[in-house]
């Protein structure tokens, strides 16, 4: 190791020696990209964190006892937002890399290896996967669990993500298919009271639902009996599989049932009607999309709804989705979406005498912050390094190999970089991730645990 690395790490043990609650750390000299609309980007900037808040930004802000990390040569952001992932599937990483469509995934993970996982199975997927997400830049994950067999299912899944010390969303639904306890929604009671009994913590609860009875049959689609399970737990919602025309005609059911709304989610929302988008956007429900997924498995239209959304007045969450079949992290993401919507928009004017209507990087940097943190209920949380937000953030290498010289600082996070390129994550003021790699892991024994739980999964006849 290297003096400059040895220092960095002295740093960390100072900040360590100090009880969280009385922590002060203070960043120097970075490029501040707060994606809070009045604060913008500070060249040169300061950061205070105090405890497990964002107290002060700006410049020469002075620390006082403050444990004070010199950031000169680096870019801050808060941490990325992932809006939408199955993360019971991670040790099933890239089984299916070329899955031709939706049924070929369906019926491969869902009607086959999810009927024989076991709670340590799904402890092991959600807990990789969460790692892999800290490790990536992203602070904060929903967790759609649409495995929950039984109680110790999701128990498992929720103890994971704990673990892991991100900040989770847990999002629970009951399986597709084959056997299980039939305990969900009615679990939901005892999960919320065991798990999520303050406001103030790093671990929130969603319900998860499908779109449509298609797949899975009446009991796992949103409707009027699920909204009012919400609705009494006082949670959000979180619809999957929102595609095509009969989604369309359950996104105005629901519209006129008065079960939309911004504590709703709908995810994907490809192939939907204007007259959906419009029901969407008048009720202020919250999208989330799945660049890579709708692409490249080929969901409906396999175009991603960002203009729909973008035309609704809705500026959408970004997510993983399914490791199955796609990559891990938030900047593929962004780069897929702002590739494919300015190569549509160019194609859609070509030949006319139109201007292509194009999206930045500033906007997809936005879906995978700000906006991802609204959709997933936590705006005033989370997705800003706004003073009195959650100190969610990244420490990013502006000077690596591949990002030098820094030049414009969101471009260099959208285009330029990558999982390597983090040097620290802070999720709730604690380090997650400092010098390059992920804290407090056994990796060995992670490995072995990953490893032994593909070998049974694999190896299991679906129930």
């Amino acid at each position: 190791m290297n003096v400059q690395a040895n220092a960095f790490d002295a740093v960390l043990a100072q900040i360590r020696r100090r009880p969280a609650g009385r922590r002060r750390i203070l960043f120097t000299g970075a490029t501040i990209v707060t994606m809070d609309p009045g604060l913008g980007v500070i060249d040169r900037g300061d950061l205070l964190v105090e405890g497990d808040t964002i107290t002060a930004v700006g410049g020469d802000l002075g620390g006082g006892d403050a444990v004070v990390v010199d950031a000169t040569g680096t870019i801050l952001t808060p941490g990325f937002v992932d809006t939408h992932r199955h993360a019971w599937q991670a040790q099933l990483r890239r089984i299916m890399p070329d899955v031709d469509d939706l049924a070929g995934y369906v019926m491969t993970t869902l009607a086959g290896h999810a009927t024989v996982y076991r709670p340590e199975d799904m402890y092991i997927g959600t807990r990789l996967a969460a790692l892999t997400a800290i490790d990536s830049g992203i602070t904060t994950m929903l967790d759609f669990s649409h495995n929950s067999r039984t109680r110790e299912h999701s128990d498992a899944a929720i103890q994971a993500l704990l673990d892991t010390g991100i900040r989770g969303v847990h999002a629970s639904m009951g399986p597709h298919f084959g056997d299980w306890d039939r305990q969900w929604p009615g679990d939901l009671t005892r999960i919320k009271d065991r798990y999520f009994s303050s406001d103030d913590q790093l671990l929130t609860l969603r319900l998860a639902a499908l779109a449509t009875d298609e797949i899975a049959g009446p009991a796992l689609s949103y409707g009027p009996e699920l909204a009012d399970v919400a609705k009494e737990l006082g949670i959000g919602v979180s619809v999957d599989a929102v595609f095509g025309a009969a989604s369309s005609e359950a996104v105005l059911r629901w519209a006129e049932d008065g079960i939309l709304g911004p504590d709703v989610t709908l995810i994907h929302s490809t192939g939907l009607t204007s007259e959906a988008w419009k029901a969407m956007g008048e009720t202020g429900s919250t999208v989330s999309l799945a660049p890579t997924s709708d692409a490249q498995i080929g969901l409906e239209t396999a175009i991603p709804a960002v203009d729909e959304a973008l035309s609704a007045g809705i500026r959408p969450g970004l997510s993983i989705d399914v490791e199955v079949a796609l990559a891990s992290d938030m900047f593929t993401q962004m780069r897929t979406l702002h590739a494919l919507q300015r190569m549509r928009a160019v194609n859609a004017a070509y030949g006319t005498d139109r201007q292509p209507s194009r999206i930045t990087t500033h906007d997809v940097l936005d879906f995978a912050t700000l906006q991802g943190a609204r959709t997933n209920g936590l705006a005033g949380v989370t997705g800003s390094l706004t003073p009195g937000k959650k100190a969610d953030l990244l420490v990013i290498q502006a000077e690596d190999l591949n990002n030098m010289p820094l030049n414009d600082p969101i471009g260099t996070i959208v285009l330029g970089s990558d999982p390597r390129n983090i040097s620290t994550v802070l999720i709730n003021g604690e380090p997650r991730k400092w010098n390059g790699q992920v804290l407090d892991v056994d990796l060995p024994a992670l490995r072995s645990a990953v490893h032994a739980s593909r070998t049974y999964v694999l190896n299991t006849p679906a129930a």
